[in-house]
């Protein structure tokens, strides 16, 4: 035993029970994760309807022999003049660290664009989309300025509430209209002004294969296959759902929480035999909650909770833009996840947020007390429940909310119903069965245990190794998915 870890655990046969177990559940959900967030980039911002780009008007940095060699005189870009070029067109800020891995690619191809012998000659644009936070100073200081690690040696201007040139005369909002709210984005424009090619990651999994092969295709104006309609799409609101619905399983079963469920359970269930004793005393009125209305009420509690987190990233992401942010977040939450499940499966708990159970323990109370409040106990229950699984969990249920607030009000919406779904279906299912099993459910949950726990803390560690391999060796996760 060091540090309060007990490496006992590792001869344990329930520790490799749970590696079994852990093996088994990261490859079918592993896959099926990459499978919905897969579908849900490549849907995002795609429609069937096939339409011509939204018109845009942008200014600029009017850079000589740069970006002038597309700009009017006044270093005014507008997208519908650039017809009959293939244009790159990529959207980024300054502080999206994804977006650069987008332009070291631009700039590694750039010049071998120039050189294609196609019809339609093809034209990279970058256009920021963080106008709120970013001014253009900003921008023209950074991109602009060749002494930067980060200049750009091709046209670069900046986006705006009223860029888009709409069919009646009136203006709107770049991002909006290109469904930009995550970055980077980056889209292949034919020569007719149709979206051929989209990609929403700096790393994609192809190695950019597809999205360079969409370009050359474009040059040689052997693209009309390849085009689509920018729209957001409501039927990726059903991947975000299902992502949202296996979250809560693993909320649920959090090892830090579920060892605590099946004592706490049987307590109440125990009370429930009291019923006209604690009656007699004076001590509740009416009658003690059954097995399914203490799931509900439990479950309520989470409801809270979760209500409450989303609200708070919510309202966050309004003050701070959280999209160009997501990959370094990743990358640390990654880390995260390896070492303290590592620590998870030695022992080590993390209590942080254990004021949230100490702040609750105030408004509950016992059958000892004056007037005992089984109902309000369950609900404040709930409460403490998720706050203790997302202990071992937050890092994959913050970044998650976090996403969700990027994406838009929809999927967020999709997504938080689907972990509130699963978790309360889950602690409702849960809660009848030990009541009408009893004994045999209850004797179950204990043996089953050691297990879940040992599971939960390998899948940490597994999803940690496989998010390290996603977001910095996509070339080599491309190669083992095949």
């Amino acid at each position: 035993m060091a540090a309060g870890l007990d490496f006992g655990v590792l001869r344990e046969r329930d520790t490799w029970k749970g590696f079994g177990v852990g093996v088994v559940l990261f490859c079918i959900i592993g896959y099926s994760s990459l499978s919905l967030f897969g579908l849900s980039s490549s849907a995002y911002g795609v429609s069937d309807v096939v339409e011509v780009s939204p018109d845009f008007e942008v200014e600029s940095m009017n850079r000589t022999g740069i970006d002038d060699a597309i700009a009017d005189d006044s270093g005014m870009i507008r997208l519908s003049d650039l017809r009959g070029s293939v244009i790159v067109l990529d959207f980024m800020a300054v502080d999206c660290a994804n977006c650069h891995y987008v332009q070291e690619h631009i700039d590694q191809r750039i010049e071998e664009w120039g050189a294609l012998e196609g019809e339609y000659p093809v034209v990279a644009l970058s256009v920021a989309t963080w106008y709120a936070y970013e001014d253009f100073d900003r921008i023209n200081s950074t991109f602009g300025d060749s002494d930067s690690d980060k200049h750009m040696s091709w046209p670069v201007a900046n986006g705006g509430p009223d860029s888009v040139i709409l069919d009646d005369g009136t203006r709107g909002d770049l991002v909006e209209h290109y469904f930009a709210q995550a970055i980077p984005l980056v889209l292949v424009i034919d020569h007719e002004g149709y979206a051929v090619a989209k990609e929403g990651t700096g790393t994609p999994l192809d190695g950019w294969s597809s999205f360079d092969s969409a370009i050359e295709r474009a040059n040689e104006g052997d693209a009309e296959s390849l085009r689509f309609g920018i729209e957001k799409p409501d039927s990726s609101m059903a991947g975000v759902f299902l992502i949202g619905l296996f979250l809560g399983v693993l909320v649920y079963f959090s090892p830090c929480a579920f060892p605590v469920l099946p004592s706490y359970i049987t307590y109440y269930l125990n009370l429930g035999m009291r019923q006209d004793e604690l009656i007699e005393a004076g001590k509740i009125t009416g009658s003690m909650p059954r097995p399914v209305e203490v799931g509900l009420f439990a479950a309520l509690g989470q409801l809270a909770f979760f209500t409450v987190v989303g609200a708070i990233i919510f309202g966050l992401d309004g003050i701070v833009d959280l999209s160009g942010a997501l990959h370094d977040i990743a990358v640390a939450i990654a880390w995260l996840l390896l070492i303290l499940g590592g620590m998870m499966l030695l022992g080590w708990t993390s209590h942080l947020l254990a004021w949230v159970q100490r702040a609750l323990d105030k408004y509950q109370t016992d059958e000892s007390d004056e007037r005992f409040t089984p109902r309000r106990n369950m609900f404040l229950w709930g409460i403490g429940y998720s706050a203790a699984s997302v202990d071992c969990t937050a890092a994959a249920v913050f970044p998650f909310v976090a996403w969700l607030t990027v994406v838009g009000d929809g999927a967020f919406l999709s997504g938080m119903l689907g972990l509130i779904l699963s978790a309360t279906i889950l602690m409702v299912t849960v809660t009848a069965l030990v009541g009408t099993g009893r004994q045999a459910m209850l004797d179950f949950l204990r043996r089953s245990t050691g297990v879940v726990k040992a599971t939960g803390a390998w899948m940490m560690m597994f999803a940690g190794a496989g998010l390290l391999a996603y977001l910095t060796q996509p070339a080599l996760v491309s190669g083992i998915l095949g």
